[in-house]
């Protein structure tokens, strides 16, 4: 009589096992969401770097008895410039197509490094790269004066929200 040892596991039974840790992965997978995170986690910096600058405008406008920084009161009302670090002659608006709201003209630049040097500021924030690419003369936040005296910053860019702005 010839006795088999049938010890291991067949192939159906492998292939079920790995039909089942395949679907576990793929809802693990969805429910993570890793592109999702990326971007929440930019957006979510993106509001804290504006809320952070519409602050030291403030605080430096209270200090100053109440006139905004030299190169924001030259800015005309209505308008929206690119946040910069320092003189930009033109080019403010050449990352428009990733705008949620666009900048008025080529040349519609406010440069607030003035907000660095008086210490309202550690630096100017730059906008973490999503599809547009930002530095420090292009921020990727711009700065609106309304006729009222109301300062709006936006972040250029948002990617899982509308828009991302405050003002005061």
């Amino acid at each position: 009589m010839l006795k088999t040892n049938n010890k291991g596991f067949t192939l159906i039974e492998l292939l079920i096992v790995i039909a089942v840790i395949a679907i576990l992965a793929a809802v693990v997978f969805v429910a993570l969401d890793p592109l999702t995170r990326f971007r929440d986690a930019r957006d979510s910096r993106r509001w804290a770097d504006i809320t952070e600058e519409l602050n030291a405008i403030k605080v430096d406008q209270i200090d100053n008895g109440g006139a905004y920084l030299a190169a924001i009161a030259a800015t005309n009302a209505g308008e929206v410039y690119m946040v910069t670090d320092g003189v930009v002659a033109s080019g403010c608006d050449d990352q428009n197509a990733f705008c949620d709201t666009n900048v008025t003209s080529d040349t519609s630049c406010v440069d607030l490094s003035g907000l660095v040097t008086e210490g309202y500021l550690g630096g100017i924030a730059v906008s973490p790269n999503g599809a547009g690419t930002w530095t420090s003369s292009l921020s990727g936040f711009t700065l609106q004066r309304g006729a009222t005296g109301i300062i709006t910053v936006r972040a250029c860019e948002s990617e899982n929200t509308t828009e991302i702005w405050v003002a005061r």
